[in-house]
């Protein structure tokens, strides 16, 4: 018979305590998993919003456990419901998925499984779960549990809506006496509200936990040389794990090939890539430390690496909400960390015609233009950055102290002068131009393009020779981030006046803007990083044993290394150094099955880095 770390027998103990303990092998919840939990073992529905790494997955596979019967889970990628199946399996939990990726044979034998009774968990992607046939089946079973993972999907207000989730909100009726939970870490108010409409009828519990991390610095620099901006920043963080979130593909790989070459153990992830060489990246990522992962957002959910001491985009994300969850890959383990971007005007532009190619409706583009400007408006704010960013998720907070702004907060000063000589150029030169000709204009430069189309005959050819190419650039971003000029992706990035712009220009609205400097964003560094890096009191050597030795089992079961033992976990064994089986079963993430599996083989590992075998 197991027993807890207080000696209390398995038997005695809160059923779901005893799960978390005995299947997972934690000691305790994290903060809100128990309340949520508590509701659906009530019977209760419950939307579930948690911030990125809080152990949203949790909540629901522990009630799966104790309610018996089989749990239902709705996951919208592929490559995540296998590697959640993988992790459940080797804790010993029957697990299964039918997807499109397993062969007929292969899924047959997963139903199979399903079907007498021996699977526990099943995970689904929704457009195979709303099937008649599907659906039918599933009704004669006992279905205890139904979770929805990634729920902002439901919503069509949602940075990521996906069609095949609109059909979920059918799962109610169809089966009206088993309770649903919905989880998310990326829904503002809007959102949310959305989602408990549609999924639940408002018939729901929602529970919010906190937004903030505060153990993230956070910090925006204008984008002048992103690879070299980039390449400064790496090198500050030398011997530290970090993800670089690129746009696209190309960008992708040739930023990782510019780190390779400056010495940087860098390594390309993204859609286009093989199965196979994905996980070889993902598994040297989690296992090495001091590699840089740079990636498309392809790259991020499920991975659980607590020790990436920044998250760095080097173009503009798709919304805060996005923003938010990326960012939340950093700082798991509690130590500073770094969420640094590049923003620059040719991004906004290109988010602009992401949102316009869509197949959506008017009123969805509409929103996720609204979305967009929120996100701009956090880019070019002169306030503390973690206040705007809680305050879009509905969230107070005082000045944290740990941005760019409140670290080195800019002057302001009054623009009402220079906005008008910039308005003036742009409507002289007809609102088709964009930024950097307009400038050329201000500074009197008589470019090939100036020239050709006579505009150094403009009244405002020269006429913003007070200020530099910097200064005018920011002021511009500035104008468009307050709403004053609007960026015309359907003319080639040219800047329109918007009718608060006129008024601005004649004189009737105020304006007011942030002076920035080369070195801002240089100078935003997260407070205690240094200090952090020397804190930790693992033996470094046996770490890099055991994540050599995670590595060959991971690969032996074809599986990626975290699915074996989480970096958590990894830390704490090199940290307790356990001699027996007894001592090994109370490492944090270590389950009875894992336990069994693994123990000697680790156990092994340890005794040979003692004594020098």
């Amino acid at each position: 018979m197991r027993t807890s770390t207080a000696g209390v027998p398995s038997e005695g103990r809160d059923p779901k305590r005893r799960v978390l303990k005995d299947v997972f092998g934690f000691d305790d919840f994290r903060p809100g998993q128990a309340a949520v939990m508590d509701t659906l073992l009530s019977g209760r529905h419950v939307l579930a919003v948690m911030p990125t790494g809080a152990g949203k997955s949790l909540c629901y596979q522990v009630p799966a456990l104790v309610l018996g019967g089989l749990t239902i889970v709705v996951s919208p990628l592929v490559a995540l419901m296998q590697d959640q199946v993988a992790a459940l399996r080797l804790a010993g939990v029957a697990a299964d998925t039918i997807n499109s990726s397993l062969d007929r044979d292969a899924n047959v034998a997963a139903w199979r499984r399903v079907a007498s009774g021996q699977t526990r968990l099943l995970y689904l992607a929704p457009e195979r779960l709303m099937t008649e046939r599907m659906l039918d089946a599933l009704s004669r079973l006992d279905i205890r549990l139904i979770a929805i993972d990634e729920a902002h999907c439901i919503s069509q207000w949602g940075p990521a809506f996906r069609r095949e989730y609109e059909d979920l909100s059918q799962l109610r009726d169809i089966f009206p006496n088993v309770p649903i939970i919905a989880v998310t870490a990326t829904a503002d108010e809007t959102t949310r509200t959305d989602i408990v409409s549609r999924l639940f009828a408002d018939r729901v519990e929602t529970q919010v936990l906190g937004f903030d991390r505060p153990n993230i610095s956070l910090a925006i620099e204008p984008k002048q040389d992103s690879k070299r901006q980039l390449l400064r920043f790496v090198e500050r963080h030398a011997g530290r794990s970090g993800i670089v979130y690129c746009l696209s593909r190309r960008k992708t790989e040739e930023m990782a090939a510019f780190l390779e070459k400056n010495g940087i153990t860098a390594l390309p992830y993204h859609a286009g890539m093989s199965k196979e060489a994905r996980e070889a990246n993902q598994n040297a990522f989690m296992t090495l430390s001091g590699v840089v992962m740079v990636a498309t957002i392809a790259f991020g959910m499920g991975i659980d690496k607590p020790d990436v001491a920044y998250v760095f985009h080097t173009d503009l994300p798709s919304s805060l909400e996005a923003y938010y969850q990326e960012i939340g890959r950093a700082g798991r383990d509690g130590r500073s960390a770094e969420a640094h971007m590049l923003y620059g005007l040719g991004d906004i532009r290109t988010r602009r015609l992401f949102i316009d190619d869509e197949d959506a409706s008017p009123e969805h583009k509409r929103r996720s233009h609204g979305r967009l400007d929120m996100l701009i408006g956090y880019c070019e704010t002169a306030q503390c950055r973690r206040q705007v960013l809680l305050g879009y998720f509905g969230e107070t907070a005082s000045a944290c102290g740990n941005c760019d702004n409140c670290r080195n907060q800019a002057p302001r000063a009054d623009g009402r002068e220079e906005a008008r000589i910039i308005l003036t150029a742009v409507a002289q030169t007809g609102e088709r131009f964009g930024a950097a000709h307009v400038i050329d204009i201000l500074l009197g430069h008589e470019t090939e393009k100036v020239l050709a189309r006579g505009h150094e005959r403009l009244g405002s050819f020269g006429s913003g020779a007070s200020h530099k190419r910097d200064v005018w650039l920011s002021l511009i971003r500035q104008l468009v981030a307050g709403g004053f000029l609007v960026p015309d992706p359907n003319g080639h990035g040219g800047l329109a006046i918007s009718e608060q712009g006129l008024a601005l220009g004649r004189g009737q609205l105020p304006f007011e803007y942030r002076v920035e400097t080369r070195s801002r964003g240089a100078r935003g560094r997260t407070r205690s990083t240094d200090g952090a890096a020397s804190a930790d009191n693992v033996d470094t050597g046996l770490l890099a044993a055991l994540k050599a030795l995670r590595l060959r089992l991971a690969k032996e079961r074809q599986v990626p290394a975290y699915v074996v033992f989480s970096d958590r976990t990894l830390i704490d064994m090199a940290e307790r150094k356990p001699l027996d089986l007894d001592a090994f079963a109370e490492v944090n993430g270590v389950g009875a099955a894992k336990l069994k599996e693994f123990g000697e083989i680790f156990l092994a590992t340890i005794e040979a880095h003692r004594t020098g075998a």
